[in-house]
């Protein structure tokens, strides 16, 4: 699959089905806890969510952000996918979110991108570089890198390649797998100064078994 037309497609056509699977999977309630436990939240982050689908990640952090009394200072978001970036924008409307900004992009193209979305303390992205290609993934985060600012951080949850993955998200998503040697040659690639990878909180360890999660700073 590639990063445009086609997964564009594949998700339009399957995303409420999506948005069942990973409630059924407790993902949202699992990316929650993770940033609930982060040192990374504090007020005034410049945020970017790569790749936000329908929402899981940026609802996620927002959450755990509001629990914590932090306001951030810029929260924007993109996706390939209008119908996702719909779907999303119907959330937010229903939690009266008005702040979070919203683009239609392309990770392999960010140029596209208004020009104030830069300089950020803050990139997550889960679920999202799985459907670039194999051999992209390297530009892709360096493209993702290059919107931090000095010393900013990009945290990326990824499905990692296992049999029962191969199986429920590989076969069935159609998706790419990673090993954690294979997502830590991607990172030295592209040119992150330290990268360490983190683990799911005990009430959220259930995930582990699903996915990887990275913190690499610029």
């Amino acid at each position: 699959m590639s990063v445009t037309a086609d997964a564009r497609e594949f998700f339009t056509g399957r995303q409420k089905a999506y948005s069942r699977f990973i409630r059924a999977m407790r993902y949202p309630q699992g990316l929650r806890a993770f940033f609930e436990h982060s040192a990374l939240v504090r007020p005034d982050l410049r945020i970017l969510d790569a790749g936000c689908g329908t929402g899981a990640l940026t609802l996620a952090l927002r959450g755990a952000l509001d629990r914590r009394g932090c306001t951030p200072a810029a929260f924007h978001a993109f996706d390939l996918t209008p119908a996702m970036l719909d779907a999303l924008c119907e959330n937010m409307r229903r939690r009266g979110m008005r702040d979070i900004e919203l683009a239609e992009a392309n990770v392999l193209e960010l140029g596209a991108l208004p020009d104030d979305w830069c300089d950020y303390d803050l990139i997550v992205s889960a679920s999202m570089l799985e459907y670039v290609p194999r051999d992209t993934i390297a530009a892709a985060l360096t493209g993702l890198r290059a919107r931090l600012n000095d010393g900013g951080t990009l945290v990326l949850f990824m499905t990692r390649r296992n049999p029962l993955t191969r199986m429920l998200i590989g076969r069935w998503w159609a998706s790419n797998l990673y090993t954690a040697p294979e997502l830590a040659d991607a990172f030295n690639r592209a040119g992150f100064s330290r990268f360490e990878f983190r683990s799911f909180p005990p009430k959220a360890r259930y995930l582990s078994v699903w996915g990887h999660i990275v913190e690499a700073t610029r």
